[in-house]
């Protein structure tokens, strides 16, 4: 009996295993139907306290998904002016710093004992003047059209899935509730055969009360979902805003040129846990050993650039965020690696909701083992 059982758990964990796998790559084939469909719901728990408020005034759906496409389409145009103004303006001062760049490219080569001539005699100008700017203009275009393409994907998505989002839960709620409360029923329905009126009465209430308790179990398992994502949202967000802004001010202080841009790079990457925060210090570090062509220079803005990540990604955001989705640091970086892996840079993006998501349904279980997991995935442990 003992090999049995062994036999039976390792045939399903290998089966989950494989069924892992497999969704995995069905998930990274069809990337360019997931993606828009998955950031449609994320878009869908952002407006949710926004709708439901207009909903509970008896303002019309229709009314409601102009609004949310208005403000999205709002919110979009101002951040990409914001950017592409950024990036153009950092664009055009480029070209005066090639001359520091040449100079410090060769004095590494030499430093370095390097021989190769591209680097003893290292010119930025030669260099960007080999690129093939016909295939770099067209993969631009390419690459706008298609994040075009994208964004109305999204929001194509986003209006199907305000207009059925309350079939949906009616479909799962008449669904979990008929599988959970059926066996009740057919206890129930056996008991009403042999008993009298006023224990009829009771069992009936007993089911009214399974039925009730179910649904419950269900509302309250999408209200954590919804508030959570929303509490994530608005947290990073502010985190990112705040940081940006600080450092912004911060290297403008310092003397370092593109503070904007700076800034920018630590709002937009620090979205992306862990892996983010990295690219958003080594690269205004660089520019500064450019700009001041000092080592020291370039020893202080990554003191100020490692105090300010420290502080609001170290010390505010997990107390801020970490607590509220109570998720092991381990599994965050993973959930990173593993989303980034099958949809990139949005999967990175995401990772850290997708993952909250799925350890809220598994703490919402029966199953001892699916607990197990949602135990695993937990920053902190309660005790039995």
């Amino acid at each position: 009996m003992a090999h049995k059982i062994y036999s039976d758990n390792t045939t399903k964990f290998f089966i989950t295993v494989i069924g892992l796998v497999v969704i995995a790559i069905v998930l990274k084939e069809l990337s360019h139907i997931f993606i828009p469909f998955v950031l449609a719901i994320f878009l869908y728990f952002v407006f949710a306290p926004l709708n439901n408020f207009l909903i509970n005034k008896k303002v019309p759906g229709f009314i409601i998904t102009i609004l949310n496409l208005t403000i999205t389409a709002a919110v979009l145009y101002v951040a990409g002016r914001i950017v592409v103004d950024s990036l153009l303006q950092f664009a055009d001062g480029l070209p005066t710093y090639g001359d520091k760049l040449n100079s410090i490219v060769r004095g590494f080569a030499r430093e370095l004992n390097i021989r190769d001539p591209f680097f003893r005699k290292f010119d930025l100008e030669q260099t960007l003047q080999r690129l093939d700017y016909k295939s770099m203009a067209g993969g631009i275009f390419s690459t706008t059209i298609n994040l075009v393409g994208s964004v109305l994907f999204v929001l194509f998505f986003f209006v199907f899935v305000v207009a059925g989002e309350k079939t949906v839960y009616e479909a799962i709620k008449n669904y979990y509730v008929s599988r959970k409360v059926k066996p009740q029923v057919k206890r129930i329905k056996k008991s009403l055969q042999s008993s009298q009126a006023e224990d009829k009465r009771d069992l009936e209430i007993e089911l009214l009360h399974e039925k009730l308790q179910r649904e419950k179990q269900l509302a309250d398992t999408f209200n954590t979902i919804t508030n959570q994502i929303q509490r994530y949202i608005i947290a990073k967000f502010g985190i990112n805003l705040i940081a940006g802004v600080i450092t912004s001010l911060a290297l403008s202080v310092a003397g370092l040129d593109y503070p904007i841009v700076w800034g920018l790079f630590v709002f937009l990457f620090n979205f992306i846990p862990t892996i983010g925060s990295a690219l958003a210090l080594v690269l205004p570090v660089l520019f500064a050993l450019v700009q001041f062509d000092s080592t020291g220079s370039a020893i202080l803005i990554a003191l100020i650039m490692a105090v300010i990540q420290t502080l609001a990604f170290n010390f505010a955001e997990p107390m801020i965020i970490g607590r509220r989705l109570n998720l092991n640091p381990l599994l965050i970086l993973l959930s990173v690696l593993v989303w980034g892996y099958i949809w990139g840079i949005v999967g990175m993006l995401i990772s850290v909701p997708i993952t909250a998501i799925i350890k809220i349904i598994l703490s919402n279980s029966k199953s001892r083992y699916l607990r197990f997991l949602s135990n695993l995935m937990s920053q902190s442990q309660t005790s039995l």
